[in-house]
């Protein structure tokens, strides 16, 4: 199978003013009075980025960029049109790009927005988390509601004026019961709550929202507070309910969801995001970033001081012989989108034939006779809402498969590079292109 070559890049602007209590990405915080851009240490590991772009493999010019973070409207506008002119430099850009940065919502005017719109950014991704200004407090944020409206007023005008093709908005669901607001930790007042969210947001009108569950990581603030005893999260009935009501008031409002967290207008879709979910290569540059322009993750340091180390004495290089992704991602990521994954043609890539077919159904067929997965004209995908709520469960099942094949076992053997996690949605988590995109 030969793979096409990477259209895209991510680049990690690891640096925020603070962490969140449900943060476990690669970061380093300033202090909520930094300075931004103007920072020694933003510009030394922006001399370190720069590097690494121009030391890395050539290849065709880019459809999509994607500054992550990290909180990358820390950056001026000039720094961030200098990292897009060496991109270009090492690789083009492609006419009508799309060119992605996440930005909160208080650490930007208007007059900057228009400043990095200038410098050729095209679509925003706004890290609204909720609207409330409590919750937005014991998530740990930096922002208020205050900020998100005005910010979303400002994307919204540039929209208008043409200068912004689109913009998204990120919302967490199932956020933790508020000390001294106990009755957000009943189902009815936890629903009533989140229905008020999701119709302010949708008075803002963004072309795109991305909506996540909260998930608890090792090591964060509210890892340490679940193990006291201190944190009170929705269970698995509410958590499915909040995703139900999701999907339908969502979609009522014109949003069409293409992926389980994601939904769109029409024509809004994001196509940076796309490329993880279909198994397509990308760059990936910075501190903690992973990359796989050829077929495997490659993962970088976490921390400043090893990403130096690690640019000083390696630079990527093509394998030999590229390989697809294993099985099981490509798979688990293609049931995460609506249109689901076309499974023979895929397990034949990957040297699989009938008998691995019957056996992967097999393994699900609780869930097909359930209704929560159906195989419609070749293509295996879950039910939108019921099958999306379930999906984790399903996808432990496909993992499982996957171990007992004995194609898992060579491809372990066969390993050659680190393999990372895939890079953060976005917040980590954003698609709809063909350019990049190559489904499964």
């Amino acid at each position: 199978m030969t793979l096409a070559p990477p259209r895209a890049a991510y680049l990690h602007i690891p640096f925020c003013l603070r962490r969140c209590f449900y943060c476990d990405f690669t970061i380093v915080p300033l202090g909520d009075k930094a300075d931004g851009g103007h920072s020694a240490g933003i510009a030394r590991y922006l001399e370190w980025l720069h590097r690494e772009i121009a030391a890395s493999p050539d290849g065709p010019p880019l459809s999509t960029v994607y500054f992550g973070g990290g909180t990358p409207s820390l950056l001026t506008a000039q720094q961030v049109e200098d990292l897009l002119e060496a991109l270009g430099r090492r690789y083009g850009i492609a006419q009508g790009a799309e060119i992605t940065l996440e930005m909160d919502p208080a650490t930007f005017d208007e007059a900057r927005l228009r400043a990095l719109l200038r410098g050729g950014v095209n679509r925003v991704s706004l890290g609204g988390q909720s609207l409330d200004d409590a919750v937005l407090e014991g998530l740990g944020r930096h922002h208020r509601r205050h900020h998100l409206l005005e910010a979303a007023g400002w994307l919204s005008q540039a929209r208008r004026r043409r200068e912004l093709r689109s913009w998204s908005l990120d919302l967490l669901q199932g956020t933790p019961a508020l000390p001294g607001r106990p009755g957000l930790a009943s189902r009815e007042a936890a629903l009533s709550h989140w229905r008020r969210q999701l119709e302010g947001a949708l008075q803002l009108r963004p072309p795109h929202l991305s909506v996540y569950d909260l998930s608890v990581e090792p090591g964060t603030v509210f890892a340490r507070r679940l193990e006291r005893g201190q944190l009170e999260l929705p269970d698995n009935d509410l958590a499915a309910d909040l995703m139900d009501l999701t999907a339908a008031r969502l979609e009522a409002a014109g949003y069409g969801r293409y992926e389980i967290s994601n939904y769109a207008l029409p024509g809004h879709a994001s196509r940076h995001n796309r490329v993880y979910w279909s198994g397509a290569r990308w760059w990936g540059f910075g501190m903690g970033a992973t990359a796989a322009p050829f077929g495997r993750r490659i993962a970088r340091p976490r921390t400043r001081e090893a990403y130096l180390r690690w640019l000083e004495e390696e630079v990527p290089a093509p394998p030999e012989s590229p390989c697809p992704f294993p099985l099981d991602e490509r798979v688990m990521v293609g049931l995460r989108r609506r249109e689901g994954v076309a499974m023979e043609r895929l397990l034949a890539e990957h040297g699989l034939g009938p008998g691995e077919l019957a056996s992967l159904k097999a393994s699900l067929s609780s869930w097909l006779e359930g209704g929560w997965l159906r195989v419609e004209g070749g293509r295996w995908r879950l039910t939108d809402p019921g099958g999306l709520a379930l999906s984790n469960s399903v996808l432990r099942d496909v993992l499982a498969w996957w171990e007992r094949q004995p194609a898992a076992r060579v491809w372990a053997a066969d390993a050659s590079m680190s393999a990372g996690p895939p890079p953060p949605i976005p917040s980590h988590p954003a698609g709809a292109g063909q350019t990049v995109a190559v489904d499964p």
